[in-house]
């Protein structure tokens, strides 16, 4: 893998994504010469690791699961460790298409964080009852802790510029959707900027979704007290160095 600052490192968290996965790297690598792709192999137990690799991959493999804030903070320090200015999460389930990774990058040019969402205006991506009021509350509080207006806070297909990256190296909660909320918000109370473009999501491949509907909505919900509880806390600021105690 050839790194330079105009290259964009597509991060793909995968765990047992076997059937997906090849199909998915196979894809952005057609989509533009100019991304590299990692996938982070999240303690998977079958060939996910083996497959993403013959398609032409970089694997991170990881000793046991960590769920996708683990993957991807690995993910975003492999970036930083290797010079990458952009970097970009595409889910290994094929829901994600990489012909609208360009889209969401462009969204850098504007702002620190990019994401790419679900409900606005494109496509037919639907949800429905209890789990799309969930979603709707957490937009708008997302909305007004980024002072702009978001309709898809849980969207994993989102880019990072430098200062994200750098971010999300320092801080990436693991814990389910804080890798959407409670890293925004980190994000955010930071001092990052955030936009969003439209996208349409596709249907998965191969396989279900880890959480079922009803699964999905128990999530969410929990998912709002946690959103409160990250509102409500502030980024302690790092002191400086000049001021940092030093051993006797």
């Amino acid at each position: 893998m050839t790194e330079s600052p105009d290259r964009v490192l597509i991060i793909v968290p995968a765990w047992n994504e076997a059937r997906n996965v090849g199909h998915t790297v196979r894809e952005i690598r057609a989509a533009s010469p100019q991304y590299d792709v990692a996938v982070v192999d999240d303690g998977s137990t079958d060939d996910t690791a083996e497959i993403a690799r013959a398609a032409g991959a970089t694997v991170i493999s990881m000793p046991f699961n960590l769920g996708v804030g683990g993957a991807m903070r690995t993910g975003f320090t492999y970036a930083q460790r290797h010079g990458y200015q952009r970097a970009i999460q595409v889910d290994a389930d094929g829901q994600h298409n990489p012909a609208d990774i360009g889209r969401v990058l462009a969204g850098l040019e504007v702002a620190d964080i990019s994401i790419g969402a679900r409900f606005a205006d494109v496509g037919d991506y639907q949800v429905r009852g209890p789990r799309r009021w969930a979603m709707i509350f957490l937009a708008k509080v997302l909305s007004r802790v980024a002072r702009t207006r978001l309709t898809d806070a849980t969207s994993g297909f989102r880019a990072a510029g430098p200062r994200a990256i750098a971010q999300y190296v320092r801080y990436y909660p693991a814990e389910y959707f804080g890798d959407t909320l409670d890293s925004l918000v980190a994000a955010c109370h930071a001092g990052l900027t955030v936009t969003q473009v439209p996208v349409a999501m596709r249907p998965r491949m191969h396989g279900t979704s880890t959480q079922g509907t009803v699964g999905a909505t128990m999530y969410l919900l929990r998912a709002v007290f946690a959103l409160s509880l990250a509102v409500m806390r502030r980024a302690r600021p790092a002191r400086p160095a000049a001021l940092q105690e030093t051993p006797a």
